[in-house]
């Protein structure tokens, strides 16, 4: 049945023009709908993943539904303060005792001491920022982790007060039907609206005006989304990806190259069998060090996956044929087979492929100039552990950096003179389930930030509000002009406020 999208968008825009959707009552209330899908279709939504891309409970309410709780419960707690006209500018995090709950923490988002500075042609006068919802946003998330990046930037979008409409991804059906039918029945479905299909949806979705587009997928696609966008000068944030490289240094301690071993594992294989736009795509290393790391990382993978991964339901399978496809090319292309020293093995029917590691594959190849976006591991050795700096930097900006490394001078290197969305230390993936930092990419990996306060500033237009009486009015503004009345502006731009008063006077004549 074809979508009538005229009428459901018309509508939505006229429930946004009433009003409705900026009351706080309204926004508590499908925040609340949101939790309450979470918790009472828990066991759905398992079983949907399973069906769509082979996930175990386990790594379906960690990555799905967890951070999705988490994210509704931090919105709710800070809700009433996102939405106060802010009267002080820079944002620091504060922590306090989470109300009813004494076990935990809540992170309260506070605005520093620094106060908007005003010039003295608005004195006397107040000044805030008022955010205000856009409008209609419109958000289209991807298959790889269908229900936490549809619900997450949700969650800021209702939080900011707007009217949604969400488009879930075709690849992961199951998914977007559960979607679907909890949102409808969960929440207000005359300003939240899930709207199901392929790329003729998105296409012709694409075509209306809307005040917001979310998009989470693939830089292709994201061009797509950025030139229909462009026709109505709309706003929009893409959440996209890149080659995340992990630089894996050597440490003195056999613990903590295990524990970096482990990590990288997990890195790489536990989210989504790799089909994660964080997930590590390569490695680089010193050649020195090339031996022991690769034996740690087998002696990870087949105590989290066993002896026959294929077995395992740790493991999730490929979406489809079409990307089991796109990966088997990559790993049978003849210049990168030589390179394989652990796994490779295929299995079509059940959309599996096995953990692989590879050491050197040509940097010219396919899978070093793409994106893997599955279980493919390359590890680059190079001859010094620096060089990663260089590497990095010829190649476009990632939307993570990883560095396993007590280098304080490359550490400091990475910071400086390499760029990616996030960079983090000796750890992976823990970036996206931190609401007190953005997340977002850089040049080719996205732009635009979400996550706790930043997903509700995502769908929020900051409206500078500026209060002035009549009391006083500054005469040296207005016409006719004289010298004088330049060197009393001149003075007040400088915020020169006892040489306004002596030019006024007549004790001083310069600025």
């Amino acid at each position: 049945m074809m979508i009538d999208l005229e009428s459901d968008i018309r509508e939505l825009r006229e429930v946004f023009n009433s009003g409705k959707t900026k009351e706080s009552s309204w926004r508590i209330k499908q925040l609340h709908g949101l939790l309450r899908i979470l918790e009472d279709r828990e066991d759905d939504i398992c079983k949907a993943l399973k069906q769509d891309l082979g996930k175990h409970h386990v790594e379906s309410y960690r990555d799905e539904i967890g951070t999705s709780v988490k994210s509704v419960n931090n919105a709710l707690d800070n809700l009433k303060q996102w939405m106060a006209p802010q009267k002080k500018l820079g944002l620091t995090p504060d922590l306090v005792p989470w109300s009813n709950r004494p076990t935990q923490m809540k992170v309260v988002q506070e605005y520093s001491s620094k106060r908007i500075r005003l010039p003295i042609a608005a004195f006397p006068s107040r000044a805030s920022l008022v955010p205000e919802p856009l409008g209609v946003v419109l958000i289209i998330s991807s298959w790889n982790f269908p229900i936490g990046l549809s619900l997450e930037p949700l969650i800021g979008a209702l939080a900011a007060g707007n009217a949604v409409v969400l488009k879930p991804s075709e690849l992961a059906p199951m998914c977007s039907s559960l979607l679907a039918e909890t949102i409808r029945d969960y929440l207000d479905n005359t300003a939240v609206k899930v709207m199901e299909g392929g790329s003729d949806l998105g296409e012709r979705l694409l075509r209306y005006k809307f005040d917001k587009i979310f998009f989470t997928g693939s830089a292709h696609v994201g061009r797509l989304v950025m030139s229909a966008a462009a026709q109505h000068l709309t706003p929009v944030t893409l959440e996209l990806g890149g080659k995340c490289p992990a630089v894996v240094d050597s440490f003195s301690s056999s613990r903590d190259n295990n524990i970096a071993a482990k990590r990288i594992v997990w890195g790489k294989f536990g989210l989504c069998a790799g089909q994660a736009c964080i997930g590590i795509d390569y490695i680089l290393t010193e050649k020195k060090y090339l031996p022991n790391l690769v034996e740690s990382l087998k002696r990870y993978i087949k105590q989290c996956y066993g002896d026959d991964p294929n077995g395992s339901l740790s493991i999730s399978k490929i979406v489809n044929k079409k990307h089991f496809s796109r990966l088997t090319n990559l790993l049978d292309d003849p210049v990168v087979k030589s390179s394989v020293v652990y796994g490779g093995s295929c299995d079509e029917e059940s959309l599996f492929i096995e953990p692989t590691i590879l050491v050197d594959p040509p940097l010219d190849a396919a899978i070093m100039t793409e994106e893997i976006f599955g279980p493919l591991l390359p590890v680059i050795t190079l001859e010094s552990i620096e060089d990663s700096v260089n590497f990095i930097k010829a190649r476009p900006n990632p939307l993570a950096l990883y560095a396993f490394t007590k280098n304080e001078n490359l550490q400091k290197r990475l910071v400086s003179e390499t760029s990616s969305g996030t960079l983090m230390f000796n750890e992976a993936i823990l970036q996206y389930a931190v609401d007190t930092l953005p997340f977002g990419g850089v040049g080719g990996s996205g732009f635009g930030r979400y996550h706790g306060k930043f997903s509700f500033d995502n769908f929020s237009h900051e409206k500078a509000v500026i209060m002035r009486g009549f009391f006083i009015d500054i005469w040296f503004r207005y016409p006719p002009w004289t010298d004088r009345k330049l060197q009393l502006i001149k003075a007040g731009f400088r915020y020169d406020y006892l040489g306004v008063l002596l030019i006024a006077l007549g004790l001083k004549s310069k600025a």
